[in-house]
């Protein structure tokens, strides 16, 4: 091969680096690449001001027909595919990429290549990257209290984000009523219900069930407040419970007032029913809840201090505690000390307990449901989520308790949601 002097070969390499730049277009394509430089003696001057040679620009510098020539024979001997051309005038070369259509590695072709004497210089086609930090994968807000849910961090959900956003899919939120009226809730709560026999007549009066909806699907990118963990999802509202002080999130229910709730999203049609309440074991509670899961509703409830209690007591209802305290038996954690949500009146305010974390845990869920092709029953989503936490498997009264869980991994139960629904398409034999 012909040497090239020093100052030469700097050039080259920068030279290489743009050639990767330029055959940006044909980057993605799976078949390796490799550059090879014929000799391409200047034969002309520059041309006329204004016009330019047939190949390189400004200068008049053209390919010669000896190169092209070698060009087209060196792709015919060794069976490779031209992709793309362009003469270099400080180096009096014609380079071109060359595609390897056939399988062979790119260091068998360039063996071959370094035996022949009509090719100046060959190489991989390389790629070279800036040494910048990397963003943070995932979805970017406008919201400026973003900045402030930790717990979003925790749960991935902006990198889930890309995936899915809950849309299409409608919660039913049993719980106190819902300000309706919060900014932060603009086109995401549906319709609500009341079942109580005084339902509230202040915004103040619905701050549980305000803070709730708030961490399910508070609206993202509206350069206001917070983002919910499912911003497009919408949610229904059952109002069964009562607040008992002001300014506080205490409130209560009866069994009556629950029956009636529930029953009531039975009738709606949600798919996802979020219970952050807990209580004593109800027969007629009991018979609803599972009146609903062999519909194939899924139903959340915020994991009781005792165990066998409603909700999470029932056999099939999804169970959510925090990952800040040991994690009962058969439970998914997620965080729920100092969780930023939404308050009645256009507020914001930090809130804890187990009923955010089911709060959580059902956003957490509406972006599996949206993201799935087919219905999911509450056993197909623990399938999807079991694998991905600690959560003990002896079922909610079991009598251990993990210490310090990680928080439900929602990207790697998308992941694996993904790779079943590619496995029924390959089946199917759908592309």
């Amino acid at each position: 091969m012909r040497l090239l002097a020093q100052s030469a070969a700097l050039v080259w390499l920068t030279l290489v680096a743009a050639v990767a730049a330029a055959a940006e277009p044909q980057a993605t394509s799976a078949l390796p690449r490799v550059v090879v430089a014929f000799a391409n003696e200047a034969h002309s001057g520059p041309g006329p001001a204004g016009t330019t040679g047939s190949h390189y620009g400004g200068s008049g510098y053209k390919v010669s027909q000896s190169a092209e020539r070698e060009a087209q024979r060196v792709a015919k001997a060794y069976a490779l595919r031209p992709v793309l051309s362009w003469p270099i005038d400080a180096l009096s070369m014609h380079c071109v990429v060359y595609e390897i259509p056939d399988g062979r590695a790119v260091s068998e072709v360039l063996a071959l290549l370094a035996h022949d004497k009509r090719i100046v210089l060959a190489q991989p086609l390389q790629e070279f990257h800036t040494l910048t930090g990397a963003a943070d994968a995932g979805v970017t807000y406008n919201d400026p209290l973003y900045d402030m849910q930790g717990n979003l961090t925790a749960l991935g959900i902006a990198r889930a984000h890309e995936r899915a956003q809950g849309a299409g899919l409608r919660i039913a939120l049993v719980d106190t009523g819902v300000d309706v009226a919060h900014p932060d809730l603009a086109g995401r709560i549906v319709r609500s219900h009341s079942y109580i026999p005084t339902p509230a007549t202040s915004p103040a009066q619905l701050r549980h069930g305000t803070a709730m909806a708030g961490v399910i699907a508070a609206v993202a990118n509206n350069r206001i407040g917070i983002v919910g963990i499912a911003p497009l999802a919408q949610v229904e509202v059952f109002e069964a419970c009562w607040q008992l002080r002001p300014d506080a999130d205490a409130a209560s229910c009866n069994t009556f007032t629950l029956a009636k709730a529930i029953a009531g999203a039975l009738t709606s049609g949600a798919p996802l029913v979020n219970l952050s309440i807990a209580g004593p074991a109800d027969p007629l509670l009991s018979a609803l809840v599972a009146t609903g899961l062999k519909r194939g509703i899924t139903f959340v409830g915020a994991a009781a201090p005792e165990p066998g209690g409603f909700p999470t007591g029932i056999p099939g209802v999804i169970a959510a505690a925090g990952t800040e305290h040991p994690l009962p038996g058969g439970a998914f954690a997620a965080p729920s000390e100092h969780v930023m949500t939404l308050r009645p009146a256009a507020q914001y305010d930090f809130d804890s307990g187990s009923s955010v974390a089911a709060a959580e845990l059902t956003g957490v869920i509406a972006l599996l449901m949206s993201a799935s092709q087919t219905h999911l029953a509450s056993g197909n989503v623990v399938e999807l989520l079991r694998g991905n936490t600690t959560a003990n498997t002896s079922g909610p009264s079991g009598p251990s308790a993990a210490a310090d869980p990680p928080p439900v991994d929602i990207n790697a139960a998308l992941a694996r949601l993904d790779a079943a629904q590619h496995r029924v398409a390959l089946a199917s034999g759908k592309p």
